[in-house]
């Protein structure tokens, strides 16, 4: 059930109007490992840093499992960097540096024993290298999931529609969803993406929960009410490790099995944004994830009388 995630690995400067927290480890293969880790250890990440990327994160990454052969370090580089400065409501953001350092030249190699993955979770980079990476493979894995954002869908949309035509389950919020398909009803924007190759589709729509479709059947997860959200960076991803995570664990594909998949991305997603950076997902045991699933649970469940009788 080996899963091979491939995506960012760096750092970023966030401020919320909590706190503000300096150069701390970011990216989306770091979000996505750490979330899939406690599901499943055999993760391998394909990715790239500079040499000023703390060892102790690295260090962590392995003794949870996570297999670096594939990380790329540039000697005299530096890692990518992103800061970015959260509105009051926590939904919208602005971006106040994006510095590409050695992702600016990113060519992804897989390892040999990468090359067979069961599952393939492809995080948000430009379509070409995520097309880059499908192109390695010896096998077609049982599942490839890809997350995108709407900058790609701006500047390479011909390379993205080419690589979604290659995948099994795409991830996207509800405003890439309409641009993407041109449709503002997201039920009619999931059969127009369903038609360009995407079996399944999950919508995140952040405090307002995640919408699954697959074939002529849907989903909707809510999103846990939370008292205080302290930084939404990466809570996408860490959603997308715990999702692809528990499918890698269970090896069922199912409608079922996909639905409880979104309700445990879900919960990771809402440990995530308790603290900034990474620091709530490396202190979580089994029994915190299992009372926070028990609380989507009772989000959701009631008993309904139907009929007359």
């Amino acid at each position: 059930m080996s899963l091979l995630v491939v995506g960012t690995v760096a750092f970023d400067d966030i401020e919320t109007p909590f706190g503000r927290a300096e150069k701390v480890v970011g990216g989306a293969a770091t979000y996505i490992a750490l979330a899939a880790s406690y599901y499943t250890k055999q993760i391998k990440i394909v990715s790239v840093i500079g040499d000023d990327f703390p060892e102790a994160d690295l260090d962590d990454l392995r003794s949870r499992g996570v297999d670096l052969a594939g990380l790329q370090v540039k000697q005299g580089e530096k890692s990518f960097f992103w800061a970015g400065r959260y509105h009051k409501d926590m939904n919208g953001r602005d971006t106040l540096d994006t510095q590409l350092n050695v992702l600016a030249n990113f060519d992804p190699v897989l390892p040999a024993d990468y090359q067979d993955t069961e599952y393939l979770m492809l995080g948000n980079l430009t379509p070409a290298v995520q097309a880059r990476v499908l192109d390695q493979l010896t096998t077609r894995p049982k599942l490839v999931v890809l997350d995108t954002m709407n900058f790609w869908m701006d500047t390479a949309m011909d390379e993205l529609k080419e690589v979604l035509k290659r995948i099994d389950v795409l991830t996207i919020n509800d405003e890439e969803a309409r641009q993407l398909s041109g449709e503002h009803s997201l039920v009619k924007a999931a059969a127009a993406i369903h038609e360009m190759g995407p079996r399944i589709l999950v919508i995140k729509k952040g405090e307002h929960g995640a919408l699954l479709f697959h074939n002529n059947e849907v989903f909707f997860a809510p999103a846990l009410p939370l008292a205080e959200v302290f930084d939404p960076t990466g809570a996408g991803d860490t959603f997308a490790g715990g999702f692809i995570g528990y499918l890698a664990s269970t090896k069922d594909l199912s409608f079922e099995n996909l639905k409880r998949a979104v309700i445990y991305g879900s919960a990771m997603a809402s440990f995530c944004v308790e603290k900034f950076s990474t620091e709530r997902l490396k202190e979580l045991s089994d029994d915190m994830i299992t009372d926070r699933m028990l609380r989507f649970v009772q989000l959701v469940n009631f008993d309904a009388q139907l009929g007359n009788d």
